[in-house]
């Protein structure tokens, strides 16, 4: 696998009590792998208490239980542990836009700070990447990239590795296709770009570089 991104990127993944903060939902579990030089160099994963119940629906899709969040650090301190563990580091999540409310949200709750950084998503660049794909589930894209899970599916440790192989497939498509290197801002560049227009877009970010 070629390398990936100099920087070192923090790939994340929340499970949750519902779809948005905006609609009342907290986070219930959090990973995040680390990879440097296209190699996960460490991990964190917790489960995390923010005071609410988990619904029905979720437990059974997570196996997340109202007693399991109920033994877990309280959401602030993960949160704060967390920022620590990914100080400097780029952020990606797997259809990004959903992670990263919730890290908005709970980092804001947590006293950690209001952060509204840039992510980059897996989701984008892989609709952008591989149109072919029968879908952009993350699920159907490791079976489509031939990942195998290192865990239960819809758990955040085995999601954010899975989102973490993707990512290394991505930088090495992006590799491929448009650039000996692949800085992290060129592949935010191109999951905000039409797919017939990657190879300008990456042509205009070395360019203004």
């Amino acid at each position: 696998m070629p390398p990936a991104t100099p920087e070192t990127v923090a790939v994340i993944d929340f499970e949750t009590t519902g779809m948005s903060p905006a609609m009342g939902a907290r986070a219930t579990e959090i990973a995040v792998v680390l990879l440097r030089e296209g190699r996960i160099v460490d991990r964190y994963a917790s489960l995390m208490n923010a005071g609410v119940r988990v619904p029905p629906f979720i437990v059974q899709l997570t196996g997340i239980s109202d007693r399991m969040v109920a033994a877990a650090p309280p959401a602030a301190q993960v949160m704060r542990e967390v920022a620590e563990f990914t100080r400097g580091c780029a952020l990606v999540a797997h259809n990004a836009g959903f992670d990263r409310g919730f890290w908005q949200h709970e980092m804001a709750l947590a006293g950690a700070g209001a952060l509204r950084p840039e992510f980059g998503c897996t989701l984008l660049l892989s609709r952008r990447l591989w149109p072919e794909a029968p879908n952009h589930k993350l699920g159907t894209l490791a079976r489509f990239h031939g990942i195998a899970p290192t865990g239960r599916a819809h758990r955040a440790l085995a999601d954010a590795e899975m989102a973490a192989e993707l990512w290394r497939r991505i930088v090495a498509e992006v590799q491929r296709r448009y650039a000996a290197e692949v800085p992290f801002g060129l592949l935010c560049a191109l999951q905000r770009t039409p797919q017939r227009q990657l190879s300008r877009c990456a042509d205009r970010y070395f360019a203004s570089a």
